[in-house]
């Protein structure tokens, strides 16, 4: 009578109520086979149906008995057991279906051994033979830490305990490879547990201290090496590799007496797990092969073991500061280059390569625009496809622009990773004085047209008003890019570079007192005073302020637009000092950060705006009280229901509280109560309040912050439609790089000038140099030896 049986071939899984079969194979099969079949009968069916080769593939036939608890799977070893297996059975065809464990055979792999690829430059016999020991299911150890998974225990066919010479396992044929006698393995195929010799540690050996074992495995090969490199570097030994392909992997001590050894090779074919067939954990190598510097603490496993340090920060370890990682939690000692090239490569696997950046970087910005509706983003190639520019706007930001101020600031720095460029950011200011980043983009040069592109991606989502203020350097490519875009906001200069190309171009540093106040000045005749001053001193400075660079640029009181208070760009500044350490990072990387510093800044802001308690932001409301102490002492007059004259102090005051006006012109452009509309407003008895712009208000403020930013999370959640996955980014074309170290400062502005601090060459201390030091006795560390004798 014939029985169907159903199996699948794959490998069995422990969960914590029973044990359930992973099919790795095409699923399952069925093979109809007699009642009365033997294990050799059911082997040959199950290798014809999955049309393996015996020469190459062993197979482990095992099932899970049905009871009704959590029990470990039954191995069939003979034909007792295959005809326990058909008994349970109902209507001619079996309940309990078959778990086949594939195992590739070690003579296969070492007759192929002239054809396999090999690390090793000898090319010589690893001497391991693929025996696989019979022992007890249930006394097998855990696998690799997170798994619950067991190797099951191969039982060969009682036709390859000899080899086709017919020498037995233990002996070998003339002509063959001999054996290593430390893993001779006998009884291969019986129903006798196998034994293999063991080395236990003693006087003269000592162990490598992990906890490998046979029968462990491992995700892919990969993460074996990664085990054993940490392992080696950790135990101060070196190993090479005897035999490595993509099934197989031998290795042993590098001295060639020595006992340590290890193989492993692939579950199945199919599979990319790696297991631990053979293994001797047991040096008896000489100590003078012990180094600290050896040939597994390579950059890739250095920063492999680093890599974890970076996620999450910025900045992390620097090459010398990986030195000191290696040292004191590998035991390697390794040269500063290979800890740079470690450090490069975590920061690789952490941020991810900058090719690959410019591949996702079309799935990330639509990631962006699903998450934070309202976003924009734009990415530029040229005709090869070769990334040109981008430009991104949260649609966040775009929403809040419309509660702030319209003075906006536009600056650029240069990036440092691989293919260079330059950030460029456009940013408001918020009512409280806070950076309010508004786009970003990335461009290959800060050149007329990369300026225009990214000011006409910034119009659009802005606007081009009377009432619109642009801030920046007097750089010919902005000015020349803000004229031809926008064609009614209105330009000024950064005050700040101004006063540096005073001072770099004139050599008049005293004068920038005077240059200070005029800036600052609200009356057009006290900004007369000032430039009177610098003109009588330096002619030739207040004739640049005047005819080259033009008053209504940098002058508060002659600007044609209203820029408020804000004279300079350092709103723009902090933004790319902020961003000091991620401007080597992957483009798309750089994206994450500015990303997620934004949504701190909203979330962190928001929570502060829900917590005031009074009408104006803290910072306008600092500035707001002192004025009513000051405005205590003045005496107002009503000239009329709207108008009120304001004496006493240095300067009277005409305040006109429904146009919000005042004859100091402080009110007029600051938009908040000077202390004659404070004096003005508290005598027609009306809150001064009520004076202040909108802009200034906690409303405003909290309305700016009220939304919020989301990541894009892993890129395995990504859900991108297949037109966007396509899109072909290439990576810019850089220039031949050029010799030494890649600059990654700038050089500083015109006028700029950095601290340097002096280091005494006699004491060693900062601060004064070798001629001017106190000290009576010089520090003499590093210094050679004097008067020695002989």
């Amino acid at each position: 009578m014939k029985v169907v049986l159903f199996f699948e071939a794959g490998n069995w899984e422990e969960l914590e109520d029973r044990w359930e079969f992973r099919g790795d194979l095409g699923g399952l099969k069925s093979i109809l086979v007699e009642e009365e079949i033997s294990l050799r009968g059911l082997i040959d069916k199950i290798y014809a149906k999955l049309g393996l080769s015996k020469d190459t593939m062993d197979l482990v036939l095992s099932y899970t008995p049905p009871l009704n608890k959590k029990c470990s799977p039954l191995v069939l070893k003979d034909d007792e057991d295959v005809a326990a297996l058909l008994a349970s059975r109902s209507d001619s065809t079996c309940k309990i279906p078959l778990g086949v464990t594939v195992e590739p055979t070690e003579v296969c792999a070492y007759e192929k051994s002239g054809q396999e690829s090999s690390d090793d430059t000898d090319g010589s016999h690893d001497g391991f033979r693929d025996n696989y020991f019979d022992v007890d299911y249930c006394d097998s150890e855990p696998t690799d830490v997170g798994s619950s998974r067991q190797t099951l225990p191969v039982f060969r066919n009682a036709e390859r305990t000899s080899n086709d010479n017919g020498a037995s396992a233990t002996q070998p044929a003339e002509g063959n490879p001999p054996v290593d006698p430390l893993l001779q393995v006998t009884g291969a195929g019986s129903d006798e547990p196998v034994n293999v010799p063991t080395i236990e540690a003693s006087d003269s050996t000592f162990s490598d201290g992990s906890d490998l074992h046979e029968g462990k495995y491992f995700n892919t090969k990969k993460d074996l090496k990664r085990k054993l490199s940490d392992i080696a570097m950790k135990g101060n030994f070196e190993f090479r590799t005897r035999k490595s392909n993509r099934s197989l992997w031998v290795i042993e001590c590098i001295d060639p007496n020595c006992s340590w050894r290890l193989r492993a090779s692939k579950i199945v074919p199919e599979s990319i797990k790696f297991v631990i067939r053979k293994y001797v954990g047991v040096h008896s190598c000489s100590l003078l092969n012990r180094n600290a510097n050896h040939r597994q603490a390579t950059y890739v496993v250095i920063g492999e073991q680093v890599a974890p340090q970076y996620v999450g920060v910025e900045k992390g370890p620097s090459p010398k500061g990986v030195q000191t990682f290696a040292r004191t939690e590998l035991g390697a000692q390794i040269i500063y280059y290979k800890a740079w090239r470690g450090r490069k490569h975590a920061h690789t696997l952490i941020r991810g390569s900058p090719e690959q950046s410019f591949h996702v970087l079309p799935s990330y910005f639509h990631m962006l625009e699903k998450l934070n509706p309202g976003t924009v983003t734009r990415i530029e190639v040229d005709g090869e496809s070769r990334f040109k520019y981008l430009f991104l706007a949260f649609g966040v930001a775009i929403r809040g622009f419309r509660y702030m101020r319209k003075v906006v600031g536009i600056d650029g720095t240069f990036l440092k990773g691989q293919y260079r460029g330059v950030l460029l950011v456009a940013t408001a200011q918020d009512g409280n004085g806070q950076c309010y980043p508004l786009a970003w983009g990335i461009v290959d040069s800060e050149n007329e047209d990369a300026w225009s592109w990214f000011l006409t991606q910034l119009k659009e989502i802005i606007g081009d008003t009377d009432e619109l203020a642009l801030i920046s350097d007097r750089a010919p490519s902005i000015k020349k890019a803000i004229s031809t875009v926008f064609e009614k906001a209105h330009h000024g200069a950064c005050a700040w570079h101004v006063a540096q190309n005073i001072k770099n171009k004139f050599k008049c540093a005293d004068i920038m007192g005077s240059y200070w106040s005029a800036v600052n000045a609200y009356r057009c005749e006290d900004f007369t005073g000032y430039m009177i001053e610098i003109s009588n001193r330096y002619p030739r400075v207040a004739e640049y302020l005047e005819n080259e660079v033009g008053f209504e640029k940098w002058s508060r009181c002659h600007y044609p637009g209203l820029r408020y208070n804000i004279t300079t760009t350092n709103m723009v500044e902090s933004l790319n000092s902020m961003l000091v350490n991620a401007r080597d990072f992957p483009y798309v990387a750089l994206l994450d950060v500015i990303q997620e510093k934004m949504s701190k800044w909203w979330n962190d802001r928001r929570i502060v705006a829900t917590a005031i308690t009074t009408p104006l932001t803290p910072s306008r409301e600092s500035e707001l009280r002192p004025r009513f102490a000051q405005s205590n002492g003045r005496h107002t007059s009503q000239l009329n229901p709207i108008t009120y004259h304001v004496k006493g102090g240095e300067l009277e005051g005409v305040v006109d509280i429904f146009n919000k006006t005042c004859t100091c012109k402080e009110f007029d452009i600051d938009k908040l109560p000077c202390v004659h509309a404070v004096a003005a407003a508290h005598h027609a008895q009306v809150s001064v309040y009520n004076l202040v712009s909108p802009y200034y208000t906690k409303e405003y403020y909290l309305l700016a912050y009220g939304e919020t930013i989301y990541p894009v999370g892993s890129q395995s959640q990504w859900d991108v439609p297949n037109e966007v996955v396509t899109m072909i980014v290439l990576p810019r074309e850089v220039k031949e790089k050029k010799r030494g170290r890649p600059k990654t400062s700038r050089f500083s502005s015109v006028g700029e000038f950095r601290k340097r601090k002096n280091r005494c060459g006699k004491c060693g201390a900062y601060g004064h140099y070798k001629k001017k030091c106190n000290s009576q006795t010089g520090s003499t560390e590093g210094n050679p030896p004097t008067n020695v004798p002989g």
